[in-house]
């Protein structure tokens, strides 16, 4: 009697290598290893980089250069800003200089349009790397191409995202935005606030007017459901300048003393390119 083949055993799901299964590793026992994978690429990429500590930066992704969108010349506004501060902390903050093989304050954002771009690109106006955390959503969201390439990645869960946004962080700074927006600032005021975040991490909201405006920050305290000592996490500011100021007066870490100009020009000139 004729042996019988394994063509059967072969190509059965449960012979495929797990590594090399997409549909077991799609499935639901395998969430957590998914999970660790989020973490681990991005963590390989930004280590490769030398990338020690960020300045995360997050608003509205509806603003437009020109104006146009829902937002209208307030949007144009706080792209301009955002750009321009961008490149300020890019140039000041440590982005630019390998110190011991390592950058600080590398301009972080939720990688898509919008004021997220605007920061993205002033970082890239200085000649820095620049880092976009993307999300898979069904709208809005799609790389911008001002993050550098190597920098640019894709989240499935918004925890990874949030966690990888919030462990480098030196600092947050906030423009107008929607729900998205509003999570990420109230995620690390929270953070802030049981000090979960071991150090002093300054957070700046540009335009006061409208922070104020949408938000009751005095209402809270008077409701009794945050204490007045809370204000004192935050700041605001209405220009570029004005919120490294902020940054700087709430402990900004930098990774070398302030330079005057002449140095950091001399500085940006030799910094190696990546």
């Amino acid at each position: 009697m004729d042996r019988p083949d394994s063509k059967a055993q072969k190509a059965s799901p449960a012979y495929r290598l797990p590594a090399l299964d997409e549909e077991f590793l799609l499935g639901d026992s395998m969430r957590g290893v998914r999970f660790l994978l989020e973490y681990a690429k991005a963590e390989e990429h930004l280590r490769n980089w030398g990338v020690r500590s960020t300045i995360v930066v997050f608003g509205t992704a509806r603003a437009r250069e020109d104006g146009a969108g829902p937002v209208g010349e307030n949007g144009a506004r706080w792209y301009r800003v955002a750009r321009e501060f961008g490149r300020i902390a890019s140039l000041r903050g440590g982005a630019l200089h390998h110190n011991g093989g390592l950058r600080d304050n590398v301009i972080a954002t939720g990688g898509g349009p919008g004021v997220m771009e605007a920061a993205n690109r002033g970082a890239l106006d200085a000649g820095a790397p620049t880092i976009g955390f993307n999300i898979t959503l069904p709208h809005e969201q799609e790389p911008n191409p001002y993050s550098t390439p190597d920098l640019t990645f894709q989240f499935h869960y918004f925890a990874m995202r949030k966690m990888h946004l919030a462990m480098r962080a030196n600092a947050l700074v906030v423009f107008p935005g929607g729900f998205g927006t509003f999570d990420e600032l109230f995620e690390i005021l929270t953070l802030r606030q049981t000090q979960k975040i071991p150090h002093r991490l300054p957070i700046v909201l540009y335009d006061p007017t409208f922070w104020h405006e949408v938000i009751g920050w005095k209402k809270l305290v008077e409701a009794g459901v945050i204490a007045e000592a809370d204000l004192d996490l935050f700041a605001f500011a209405d220009s570029a300048e004005a919120i490294w100021d902020a940054l700087i007066r709430l402990g900004l870490s930098l990774p070398f003393a302030e330079k005057t100009l002449e140095d950091r020009v001399a500085g940006i000139s030799e910094a190696p390119a990546k």
